[in-house]
C-alpha cells in the first residue's frame, strides 16, 4: 500500500505540472502533426500504398516524438537537487520509476489519441470499427517505449551529453518495439482488419521483462 500511496501521490504531481504548461503534449503533437502531414503529400492516399507504408510512419513519428517527450523526464529534479529529496520521502524508489511511467504512458497514449483522426483523414483509412483494438496496441506500444524511455531518461540526466544519449540508448533498444506495434496497427488498418495477437503477445512480453528489469534496478539507476 505504502508503494501504491507514493505512487499516487508523484504520480498527481507529474500530471499537474505537465497539464499547467502543456510544454510537452504541444510539442509533442506538433511535431507528429507535421511530420504526419508532411508524409501525406509523399503518398496518394487512396492507394493501398498509403495504407501499407501509413502505419509505419505513425509509429516511426510516434517513436521520435517520444524522444522529445521522455527527455526532459528526470531533469526537473536536477534542480535543487530535488531527487535526493524524493528518494527520502518515499520507502521504495521504485515509486518514483512507476509515477513517472505512468505519466510518460498517459501522456504518450493521449498524443495518440489525438493524432489518429487526423492520420485517418489524410491517409483515407477506416478507424472507426477498430479504435478499441488499436487504443489496445497503442497502450502497449506506448508502454514499451515508455519503460525504457524513463530509465534511460534517468540515466542520461546526469550525462553531460544529455540530449545525444538519450537517442542513442533508446532508438535502437526500440526497434523490435515499433515493428511489433506498426504490424499490430497495420493489420487492423487493413480492409480485412485483424487483431495480431503475435504481435500483441510479444509487446506484453516486452513490457513485462523491461517493467521486471526497471523494478529489480531502478534503486542503482537513482543512486548512479
Amino acid at each position: 500500500m505504502t508503494l501504491v500511496s507514493n505512487t499516487a501521490a508523484m504520480l498527481g504531481k507529474e500530471l499537474r505540472t505537465e497539464f499547467r504548461s502543456r510544454e510537452l503534449l504541444t510539442t509533442t503533437v506538433v511535431f507528429i502533426l507535421t511530420v504526419v502531414v508532411l508524409f501525406s503529400f509523399t503518398f496518394d492516399p487512396t492507394t493501398n500504398e498509403s495504407r501499407r507504408f501509413g502505419p509505419g510512419l505513425l509509429w516511426l513519428a510516434f517513436l521520435f516524438a517520444a524522444s522529445l517527450m521522455l527527455q526532459p523526464c528526470f531533469l526537473r529534479e536536477q534542480n535543487n537537487d530535488t531527487l535526493s529529496a524524493l528518494r527520502l520521502s518515499v520507502n521504495d524508489p521504485f515509486a518514483i520509476f512507476l509515477a513517472k511511467l505512468i505519466a510518460n504512458t498517459v501522456f504518450l497514449l493521449l498524443t495518440e489519441m489525438l493524432m489518429l483522426p487526423v492520420f485517418a483523414v489524410l491517409y483515407n483509412v477506416h478507424i472507426l470499427s477498430v479504435i478499441p483494438q488499436l487504443v489496445l496496441v497503442f497502450f502497449l506500444g506506448s508502454l514499451g517505449v515508455a519503460i525504457p524511455g524513463t530509465a534511460f531518461s534517468a540515466i542520461s540526466a546526469q550525462a553531460r551529453m544529455r540530449e545525444l544519449m538519450l537517442p542513442l540508448l533508446l532508438l535502437p533498444l526500440l526497434t523490435p518495439v515499433l515493428i511489433a506495434s506498426t504490424e499490430a496497427t497495420a493489420a487492423l488498418l487493413d480492409p480485412h482488419p485483424e487483431l495480431r495477437r503475435d504481435w500483441l503477445g510479444f509487446l506484453a512480453g516486452f513490457d513485462v521483462v523491461f517493467l521486471t528489469a526497471l523494478w529489480l534496478f531502478g534503486e542503482y539507476l537513482l543512486e548512479e
